[in-house]
């Protein structure tokens, strides 16, 4: 999960309030994007309710609110080692020598992941690959961490410093994926996903109204979904926008992509323009 803004609604002559969208990845590569006036932790309650599955896992980057969300429902929260990368990253003008040397151990991490995508690994040797080969590494980035706090006198205000920091609180969420082969190692593939809404801002700046808003994050959900899943958007609206007056409301969720390209893509209903010209 992950929350980014967007202007909606008016908050006065000239100005817009500003909103959220707060993206949700699921394990079956869908993706939805509800909107909230605000950026407060109970809009994760409101998203994933007070009772997640049993086993279920929220990766997040280091926002307070989802650790929150975590400690409230004892679900287990990993964090994402991209944002503890980008935090050392952006302090590289600080103390680049220290950095170069958190980024490479950073980048071992990586490399072990790339090998598991290679090898194609799956379950418990995915799992076991990772305990074999990353946890070392991973000890020996804290065991790092550890002795820069030890050796600089760094001020608490460096940019070094709070890079350090915010890896080392967060130590026991980026090390989840560890043990559970189904948790990535980031939230990357949220936020290639989750693209299509500061693309969007470019585009159409903002929402006139917080309805409207609501209304972007239901469309780009099911866009979004659809291409995760290799379905034709056109093709898909196309033909869901005339099935959907004549199928059942108890089995509306066999219109979602996912299900949608199981269920009906091999014989979609087509616009009547589609065979002018064939």
């Amino acid at each position: 999960m992950d929350e980014t803004p967007i202007k909606a609604g008016q908050n006065g002559p000239g100005k817009m309030k500003q909103g959220y969208f707060w993206p949700v990845y699921g394990e079956l590569d869908e993706v939805c994007f509800p909107f909230f006036d605000n950026r407060r932790a109970d809009s994760v309650v409101k998203t994933l309710g007070l009772t997640p599955a049993q086993s279920a896992v929220l990766l997040s980057d280091g926002y307070s609110a989802y650790e929150n969300y975590a400690r409230k429902t004892g679900l287990t929260h990993a964090q994402c080692w991209a944002h503890a990368r980008r935090e050392l990253f952006e302090a590289k003008d600080a103390e680049p020598t220290a950095v170069a040397e958190g980024l490479d151990h950073i980048g071992a991490l990586y490399a072990i992941e790339a090998d598991i995508r290679d090898k194609k690994l799956t379950g418990e040797k995915k799992r076991d690959y990772r305990l074999t080969h990353a946890k070392p590494r991973v000890e020996m980035f804290f065991q790092w961490v550890a002795r820069q706090f030890e050796n600089q006198g760094l001020l608490p205000s460096s940019p070094f410093t709070k890079a350090l920091a915010y890896a080392r609180n967060r130590r026991n969420g980026l090390e989840v994926f560890l043990t559970d082969p189904d948790v990535p190692i980031d939230t990357n593939h949220l936020e290639r996903a989750l693209r299509a809404i500061p693309m969007g801002r470019k585009a159409w700046m903002f929402a006139w109204t917080e309805l409207g808003a609501k209304h972007i994050g239901i469309v780009q959900s099911l866009i979004v979904t659809c291409r995760l899943h290799g379905v034709d958007p056109y093709d898909y609206l196309v033909d869901v926008l005339q099935r959907v007056g004549q199928h059942p409301a108890a089995d509306v969720h066999l219109l979602t992509p996912r299900l949608w390209k199981t269920h009906f893509a091999a014989n979609p209903l087509r616009s009547d323009l589609y065979n002018i010209g064939k």
